[in-house]
């Protein structure tokens, strides 16, 4: 374990300098070899380095989207170098990593060492929050989901935390004799529902059908509420926050989905007959709606 710790520094660093001097990916290794030389003579997991080096470069646009969507009052150009760099290095351990060579929360936890070690003052927090944020996004692989009972055991209060409601659809409809439903995806990799914040003054029914139209261009109709979910995120600024999801099913023609340019966190929208949705990439608490829709529109 301390040689991987001392590896992600080594890793750290050099992508620290690639950064700051704006090298073309090609000499990356390179860099890394020349600095793990001189401040890890005798290190021997250059592998691990080179892996965790080549997941960045790669899926850098994902990463640097997703940080972007994590923690959308900070422009990527406005967070420093080191937190910057960081955060691609935990996000890929996170997002492409093998959880069965490095669980996922201790990635988590050894991007926050990072930040301590090599951050400002504020940095680990930072770092712990918007990685907290995708590692919630994404189902906590690896740890059950805690209920509101259970937290109301841990160092916070939920009924004292903001609370930020959003609302989504389910959204089918009849083609050729097939049932089809419409589905988002997101740069976590992953089919999804539309969905968006319910504003001041507003339903969560006029919500779901303002999103939709908003990101996918299809006009809805709500034919009953599926459920809704509540967890405790950490939000990278405002801290803790309560987050309620509201799920409708609702029905549409079928028209081309098309996905909005502005729709943040997004890459691709598409209908898909059902017989081909149980093989998509899905969240757990989507599948449950999905199979839930799918049973109600079969009767």
């Amino acid at each position: 374990m301390a040689n991987r710790h001392l590896s992600r520094s080594i890793a750290l660093q050099t992508l620290f300098e690639w950064d700051f001097r704006e090298y073309p990916d090609k000499e990356i290794n390179d860099i890394s070899t020349r600095i793990a030389e001189e401040f890890a003579p005798g290190q021997d997991d250059g592998d691990f380095i080179n892996y965790l080096l080549d997941m960045v470069t790669k899926k850098r646009k994902i990463i640097d989207e997703v940080i972007t969507k994590a923690a959308p009052e900070w422009p990527l150009e406005k967070i420093n170098s080191v937190d910057r760099n960081i955060l691609r290095l935990g996000l890929a351990e996170l997002l492409f990593g093998d959880y069965k060579e490095v669980p996922p929360k201790v990635a988590l936890n050894e991007s926050i060492e990072l930040g301590k070690t090599y951050g400002g003052e504020s940095s680990s927090r930072f770092i712990n929050g918007v990685l907290g944020a995708v590692y919630k996004e994404i189902g906590e692989p690896g740890k059950e989901q805690k209920s509101k009972r259970q937290m109301k055991h841990e160092d916070v209060d939920p009924d004292k935390l903001p609370i930020e409601v959003k609302a989504g659809a389910v959204v089918y409809t009849f083609h050729n004799g097939k049932i089809y439903i419409a589905m988002v995806h997101d740069v976590f990799g992953y089919w999804t529902l539309s969905k968006g914040g319910v504003k001041e003054g507003e339903t969560p029914e006029e919500a779901a059908i303002r999103e939709l139209k908003k990101e996918t261009d299809l006009d809805i109709e709500i034919t009953q509420k599926l459920g809704e979910s509540e967890y405790i995120a950490s939000h990278p600024q405002k801290g803790k926050i309560r987050k309620q999801l509201i799920i409708f099913l609702a029905k549409s023609s079928f028209t081309k989905v098309t996905l909005h340019s502005e729709s943040g966190g997004l890459d691709d929208a598409k209908w898909f007959p059902i017989e081909e949705v149980v093989d998509l990439k899905m969240y757990d608490d989507v599948t449950k709606y999905i199979a839930q829709s799918i049973e109600i529109i079969s009767q």
